[in-house]
């Protein structure tokens, strides 16, 4: 039975994660409502595993990028020590590296205010309201986006207010995806750019949270007789990471991102009411 479980976590983790529908938004709402519990609630150590298998998603699906990132992280960091002869101006991959970099750097504004932030989770009116605003953002974002902006193109600037977007879709509601994707089109990005940083951007965040909560994990204690049932859910959550991407993907490059928004708004409403007549 057990097996199942993980397996079901591991499914919902790998389909939420990535939809711009706020997998924190719905969980919460679950807990909520019907007291439903969530894996970092029952057992911090599965919880961590299975953000692995989402991280496992991005790094399979963007494994050419990250192996060019990586390179040319090094390089750089050689070239400030010995300069490149002849380079003008740095390769893409080694600007995607310095706007990851600066676009991470905002979290750590959130920091200081994790509590009132983890407040919100048990306030249905606010997520509701979030979630029809990430439908907003949605909305309008996909259809004025028309940038042209690359990580050849696109300024620091335009990554400290992705990487802002980041932390404030820390709260509830509003999804990660959806609004760092909605604010790249909005700074005028190109769509296909402005959905792959959006993924790369969250590696450092998710690794980030997942040190924290290990750290939690081990003190909590770990019972490694479950392990073969913790890797079928990080094997499935990788699974259905890997596909919601390519989902992400393929409908952004069709114009159709803002077609979440439809769903969001009917969950937001939905929860509106619950929250009213409950």
């Amino acid at each position: 039975m057990f097996y199942l479980y993980t397996a079901f976590l591991g499914l919902v983790q790998g389909i939420a994660e990535f939809l711009p529908i706020s997998s924190s938004g719905h969980l919460s709402l679950l807990q909520n409502f019907f007291g439903l519990k969530s894996a970092e609630e029952t057992n911090l150590f599965l919880d961590v595993l299975l953000h692995l298998g989402t991280l496992i998603s991005v790094f399979i699906y963007y494994r050419h990028d990250l192996m060019d990132m990586i390179r040319e992280f090094i390089r750089g960091c050689g070239a400030l020590v010995h300069p490149i002869e002849g380079e003008i101006h740095p390769p893409a991959a080694r600007r995607m590296v310095l706007l990851i970099i600066v676009g991470t750097l905002p979290l750590f504004i959130v920091l200081p205010i994790k509590g009132y932030i983890d407040n919100l989770y048990g306030n249905n009116w606010f997520i509701a309201c979030a979630l029809l605003a990430t439908g907003f953002l949605l909305f309008f974002s996909d259809r004025i986006a028309h940038g042209k902006k690359t990580e050849r193109s696109a300024t620091l600037l335009d990554a400290v207010l992705i990487g802002c977007s980041q932390a404030l879709a820390t709260v509830p509601g509003l999804s990660r995806s959806g609004t760092t994707i909605s604010a790249a089109l909005l700074l005028g990005c190109r769509r296909k750019f402005a959905v792959r940083f959006s993924f790369l951007l969250s590696i450092p965040a998710v690794i980030g949270a997942n040190i924290l909560t290990l750290v939690d994990a081990i003190q909590v204690g770990i019972d490694w007789k479950l392990m073969p049932a913790y890797l079928l859910g990080v094997v499935v959550s990788a699974v259905a990471g890997y596909f919601a991407i390519r989902l992400v993907n393929m409908l952004s490059n069709r114009g159709k991102f803002g077609n979440f928004a439809y769903y969001c708004w009917g969950v937001g409403l939905v929860a509106l009411i619950l929250t009213a007549v409950l």
